[in-house]
């Protein structure tokens, strides 16, 4: 598809998801209160004039973008915006709230992001802000824990998750160090016994990272977030090394520490044993550990194949209902059709993602694809495996779908540079005029500006010196 034509097609996803959100609005509203809800069109009129902001900015900003990421993360955000208001009015106005700044972000982003490459050059600094941010919540009196998890700080009466924000600069940090030791890092020429391994300099930053993932998981009790960074970790070493071995390697590392943390922190052996067997830990007296798990798993069942009806199920009664499990949620009153569409919505999501690492030329380009794809595309598997009993629950949210400010907001930015990316690999390869960005046109203006300035100080000096060769009368 012609880059030029990817817009418009990107228009008319945007507006059919604009409007997919607007039915199930009024499906929800027919359903809990039997009346159509009166703001039906102010709520269609804000909500496709936000996605038009979103899509015009991709025009302006990034013209050779993909065409499909933006329209998928709308329908996403849609559909939980939609469960959020059926659920929870209080809940529903806050996220109105986040929207908007999650949009200005990914207009933001683009704005600020113009040359991806540039990223690479500032890696330690994003290595630095990241493991801040990842332990901040471990700060007394700032952190606090909710639900067992200390991963959460409060500032005045806003309370948001800064491991939502670290997951993108990681990916910045990872994709910068193997951009620049990728090749020392494959050549393995340390030989250690029949193992040949990268030399201990080039090796050591990898492993802290590593070390750092555990220490996380141990500091704030936070089994999500901590596989979400080391599978990146090896996602990106794979991809960056094209060697097998150091994906089997990372699985390796990763198998011992989850065992270690099994044997030694109760509350990773109660997540395994919920996950095992809910139902003998279901009822109150039987310590409930497992209620939210069984609850969740009815909720499912009760949707069958149509769903109970947007409006008509009761997936208040599953705890966590508008974050953690609003998968649950969507399946009772969608079905598995509906669970079904969330699936697809997000596989065509990483297809997009990693079709962008593969079309990018530059190094760093690709692997920061790829790091953000599986940001994406794994925390989705951990917190819809949770629900479904694949992988024992962690406390992550679903990207675009929960609620929460923080997911929401670093979602976007994360959309925003995968778009960025997806631009620059079209102007490298000749589909689109490379043509200079705002910040380097700007930069031209004041250089212009100031070389005629330069040039009119230089003329008026020179205006008020004798001709040469010629005697000034007195």
């Amino acid at each position: 598809m012609h880059p030029l034509s990817r817009r418009s097609t990107e228009l008319g996803l945007v507006i059919m998801a604009a409007t997919i959100t607007a039915a199930a609005y009024v499906l929800a509203s027919l359903g809990k209160n039997a009346t159509i809800p009166p703001i039906i069109v102010p709520f269609f009129a804000i909500l496709l004039g936000l996605l038009l902001v979103a899509h015009i900015a991709t025009r302006i900003l990034a013209r050779g973008a993909d065409s499909t990421l933006l329209p998928l993360a709308a329908m996403l955000h849609g559909i939980g915006y939609v469960m959020i208001t059926r659920l929870d009015d209080r809940l529903a106005g806050l996220q109105t709230t986040w929207s908007f700044v999650a949009i200005a972000a990914y207009v933001g982003t683009l704005l600020v992001v113009q040359r991806t490459p540039d990223l690479a050059r500032y890696k330690w600094t994003f290595f630095v802000l990241g493991a801040g941010l990842l332990l901040v919540p471990l700060v007394p009196g700032l952190g606090r824990s909710v639900g067992g998890a200390r991963i959460w700080i409060n500032i005045g009466y806003i309370r948001f998750q800064p491991g939502e924000f670290a997951k993108i600069l990681l990916a910045l940090f990872f994709a910068g160090y193997l951009y620049e030791r990728r090749e020392l890092i494959a050549a393995s020429t340390w030989k250690v016994g029949p193992l040949r391994l990268p030399q201990p300099r080039h090796l050591m930053p990898l492993v802290a990272a590593w070390a750092f993932a555990v220490v996380v998981m141990v500091g704030q009790k936070d089994l999500g977030s901590s596989l979400l960074f080391f599978t990146l970790f090896v996602v990106m070493v794979w991809v960056a090394t094209e060697r097998a071995a150091f994906l089997v390697f990372g699985l390796v590392l990763f198998g011992g520490a989850a065992y270690g943390a099994f044997r030694m922190f109760t509350h990773v052996q109660t997540r395994v044993d919920i996950w095992l067997d809910p139902w003998s830990r279901f009822s109150p007296e039987q310590g409930g550990k497992g209620y939210q798990i069984v609850q969740g798993v009815f909720a499912i069942g009760d949707g069958g194949l149509g769903g109970t009806g947007l409006g008509q199920g009761r997936p208040n009664l599953v705890p966590a209902v508008s974050t953690d499990f609003i998968f649950a949620g969507i399946a009772e009153e969608l079905g598995l059709f509906g669970a079904t569409a969330i699936l697809m919505s997000f596989l065509l999501i990483v297809g997009a993602g990693l079709r962008i690492a593969i079309r990018a030329e530059r190094p760093f380009e690709k692997l920061l694809a790829t790091g953000l794809t599986a940001l994406i595309g794994v925390q989705a598997f951990i917190i819809i495996g949770g629900v479904i009993r694949v992988v024992p629950l962690t406390g992550i949210t679903l990207p675009f779908v929960s609620y929460g400010g923080s997911s929401l907001v670093s979602n976007y930015i994360l959309l925003a540079l995968l778009m960025r990316v997806s631009d620059s690999t079209s102007r490298r390869i000749g589909e689109l005029p490379d043509e200079p960005t705002i910040n380097e046109r700007f930069a031209a203006w004041k250089l212009r500006r100031s070389i005629r300035k330069t040039d009119r100080a230089e003329g008026k000096r020179a205006e008020g010196k004798p001709a040469e060769g010629k005697r000034v009368s007195a």
